[in-house]
């Protein structure tokens, strides 16, 4: 009875190697190809829908009169760096006063034009440049604005963000 209840212990452990090594030997080696991200030349279509629709929303917070949400658009650190009015860099705290006081104190928004805007992705960084055209009134002072502007955004886990923003007078061509 021991020599029959051993014969079947190793008839039923044969079946089981000899299963398991099949099934190794069907397992199929699928070689994975990385895929390399071109930075520089790689188009980034859904970024740049995302950025596109960002800027839409900045704009909406200004013509709302929502400075907080016009604010929550920037990543305030000590990395945020503006340049504006050839003056010296200034970083969050004066951004955020200048955009609080500045836009706090509109009473209408006439026109707020982004010429030849280009949208340039470079993965989780994106480089818009813009012409603009705003035609802001305080009050009943209408202040237009042409300058070349910069804004350097970085994804974040709550979406594009700004950190960093360059404003220069725009020569305009004389007529």
């Amino acid at each position: 009875m021991k020599a029959k209840m051993t014969f079947v212990f190793l008839l039923i452990f044969s079946i089981v190697a000899l299963g398991c090594k099949q099934k190794e030997e069907k397992v199929e080696i699928v070689e994975v190809e990385e895929v390399k991200v071109d930075l520089i030349n790689d188009e980034f279509p859904e970024a740049e829908k995302e950025i596109m629709e960002t800027w839409e929303a900045i704009v909406q917070s200004l013509k709302d009169g929502d400075l907080d949400t016009l604010i929550s658009f920037h990543a305030y650190s000590s990395k945020f760096t503006e340049f504006k009015d050839s003056a010296l860099r200034n970083g969050s705290e004066e951004n955020e006063q200048y955009e609080r006081n500045t836009f706090g104190a509109v009473t209408e928004i006439v026109k707020f034009d982004a010429n030849d805007m280009h949208i340039a992705v470079y993965g989780d960084v994106a480089n818009v440049t813009m012409h603009t055209d705003f035609h802001l009134k305080f009050g009943e002072k209408l202040v237009v604005v042409n300058d070349q502007m910069t804004i350097l955004f970085v994804k974040t886990d709550k979406g594009w963000k700004i950190v960093s923003e360059h404003h220069s007078p725009l020569k305009m061509e004389e007529s």
